[in-house]
C-alpha cells in the first residue's frame, strides 16, 4: 500500500508533526474539502452578534499561502484562520501569480520548491509590480540559499520543519514592519500626523494625545478606508492581540474622537463598522 505524509496540526503551537496516513484517507479528506468549500454568508449571521464578530475578524488581513503540498497549505490555513487572518491558497507558481492578481493579499507565505514556476521566480515577478511582504518557506538550510531568497525580495525566511507559533510570530512581525514604512507625515482630510515629532494637528490646531491614542490614530491614518478589528488595533499598538483587552480599544477610540472630531457624538473621521471594528474615513 502506498503511504504519504500528512501534517498533523497542533493548535498549542508545538512543532508540526509528520504522520503516516494512507492515500485513501488523504483522498477522502481532500474530497470533503471540495464538497464543503469555506464560504461566509453574512446574511445568515446577526451583524451585532459575537458569532459575526468572530467570523468577520478573519476577513481583515489577507494572506496567500503557496505550497505544492495540500496538507501543508491546509494546516497553515487552519492555524492562521484561528489567529483571525483570511487565507487564500495556491499550489504552484503560476497559480500564485493568478491568486495575487485576483485577491491582492497583504502578505504571501511562499514555498521555494514549486511546480511550473519556483518560488524564487514567483518572488521576482511579484517584486516587479508590488512591495507585498513575502515570507519564503523552504527546507533549504544552506546560507547561500537563504541569501538568494532574501535578495529576490523576500522579507523573511522560515525553515521547514517549523512551529505554527513561530510562523504566526514572523507573519505578525513582517506585517508590523511593512505597515510602519513610508513617510513620517500622514495627512488625511484635516488631520496631519507627524510620526517623528509625535504631533497631531486638526487644521491648524495642535491636539494633545496619549501614546495609545497617537499610535491608534497613526495606524488608522496609514490605511484610510480600511476596516480594522479591535484585535488588530490592539495588536498594532501593544504588540499583542489578547482578546481579554479588545474592548479597551472602544474607550481609546471614544477619547480620541472627543479630541479630533467636530462632533464626537456623530463621528465623521473615525467610523464604527458594527460587528467588526473601526476605520478612518478616506476624506477625514
Amino acid at each position: 500500500m502506498t503511504l504519504v505524509l500528512r501534517l498533523s496540526f497542533d493548535f498549542s503551537g508545538e512543532t508540526f508533526k509528520h504522520v503516516r496516513q494512507s492515500t485513501a484517507v488523504m483522498n477522502r479528506s481532500q474530497s470533503r474539502r471540495r464538497r464543503q468549500p469555506r464560504t461566509l454568508r453574512a446574511h445568515a449571521i446577526d451583524p451585532d452578534s459575537s458569532i459575526a464578530y468572530t467570523w468577520l475578524v478573519m476577513m481583515a488581513t489577507r494572506i496567500l499561502v503557496v505550497d505544492d503540498e495540500p496538507w501543508v497549505v491546509q494546516s497553515v490555513r487552519s492555524y492562521l484562520e484561528a489567529a483571525h487572518f483570511e487565507v487564500i491558497a495556491a499550489y504552484n507558481g503560476r497559480e500564485a501569480i493568478a491568486q495575487f492578481n485576483a485577491h491582492s493579499p497583504d502578505l504571501i507565505i511562499l514555498d521555494w520548491m514549486l511546480p511550473e514556476m519556483d518560488g524564487l521566480t514567483v518572488a521576482q515577478q511579484l517584486r516587479q509590480q508590488s512591495n507585498v511582504p513575502i515570507i519564503m518557506l523552504t527546507a533549504r538550510v544552506d546560507e547561500d540559499d537563504r541569501i538568494a531568497g532574501l535578495e529576490t525580495g523576500a522579507d523573511d525566511y522560515v525553515i521547514k520543519p517549523f512551529s505554527a507559533r513561530e510562523l504566526e510570530a514572523r507573519v505578525r512581525a513582517v506585517l508590523r514592519r511593512s505597515k510602519g514604512e513610508g513617510s513620517s507625515i500622514l495627512e488625511v482630510g484635516p488631520l496631519r500626523l507627524d510620526r517623528e515629532q509625535r504631533q497631531v494637528h486638526v487644521g491648524e490646531t495642535l491636539i494633545e494625545l496619549t501614546a495609545m491614542e497617537f499610535d491608534l490614530l497613526a495606524f488608522l491614518m496609514a490605511q484610510p478606508g480600511r476596516v480594522f478589528t479591535r484585535l488588530e488595533l490592539l495588536e498594532a499598538v501593544r504588540g499583542d492581540a489578547y482578546g481579554g483587552f479588545e474592548r479597551s480599544v472602544d474607550s481609546h477610540i471614544k477619547r480620541l474622537r472627543q479630541k479630533i472630531e467636530p462632533n464626537p457624538q456623530s463621528a465623521t473621521m473615525i467610523l464604527t463598522v458594527f460587528g467588526v471594528g473601526y476605520k478612518l474615513a478616506k476624506e477625514g
